[in-house]
């Protein structure tokens, strides 16, 4: 794994908060693997950086899945971690996603409304009309905003912060996301990413109380990718 911090792309940081740009691959928080998590990498970066001896605080506020790229928020201090995951958990933080698609969908734009379903012994979360038992209503906004060759570029609003939601939702509508074998693509990317990439992040500075926008450049050297900026 490529977790040395020189290829760490800090996109906004001060005494309170730090938001990089994760590039496919990274695990945000340690887990059973036992790769070096992004987080280690970030508190790494600060301790040099600032050069501060001894533990580095960080909060984990958000997740990303593994393949998927684009911006976490990590907090710096003790003070603005509950107040941005209060910010999460009331869903004023809002997130915009890039997903790239084989697929035309149903509709230009769309709401789309699903009970998710997950399953732990899979790792995968089941997208249903109806709800079932133990599901949770997912819904997400989407609009095509490109045609690339033999792709199109949907930009997704979320509503609801669901286990693979995105995923889930645009496999239930015939389009799964580009490299995304788990939830039905046809094959994986040489690298093991799909193609999501969480392009920006909206919200209240959790100490300074302005509102902030972070936007992320998706992962260079992939084409398709290029042909979306």
């Amino acid at each position: 794994m490529h977790s040395n911090k020189d290829n760490l792309q800090v996109l906004y940081e001060d005494n309170h908060i730090i938001v990089v740009n994760k590039r496919p691959g990274d695990i945000v928080q340690g887990d059973k693997t036992g790769d070096k998590p992004l987080s280690e990498v970030v508190k790494s970066y600060i301790g040099e950086k600032y050069n501060k001896p001894g533990a580095v605080y960080l909060g984990v506020v958000h997740r990303l899945d593994r393949p998927t790229s684009g911006i976490v928020i990590f907090s710096r201090t003790s003070k603005a971690l509950p107040r941005l995951n209060k910010l999460f958990a009331k869903k004023e933080a809002k997130k915009t996603y890039w997903a790239v698609v084989k697929n035309a969908p149903p509709k230009l734009q769309d709401t789309l409304v699903h009970y998710l379903k997950r399953n732990p012994k899979q790792n995968k979360s089941y997208s249903h009309v109806n709800e079932v038992p133990d599901s949770k209503k997912g819904i997400l906004e989407y609009k095509v905003i490109q045609e690339l060759n033999n792709y199109y570029l949907l930009e997704i609003d979320l509503h609801t912060g669901r286990h693979h939601q995105i995923r889930s939702q645009l496999a239930a509508i015939g389009c799964p996301i580009k490299g995304d074998l788990k939830y039905g693509f046809d094959r994986s990317n040489p690298d093991g990413s799909i193609h999501l990439h969480s392009r920006k992040l909206v919200l209240t500075h959790p100490v300074q109380k302005e509102e902030m926008t972070f936007i992320a450049p998706p992962p260079t050297g992939d084409a398709i990718w290029k042909a979306c900026i």
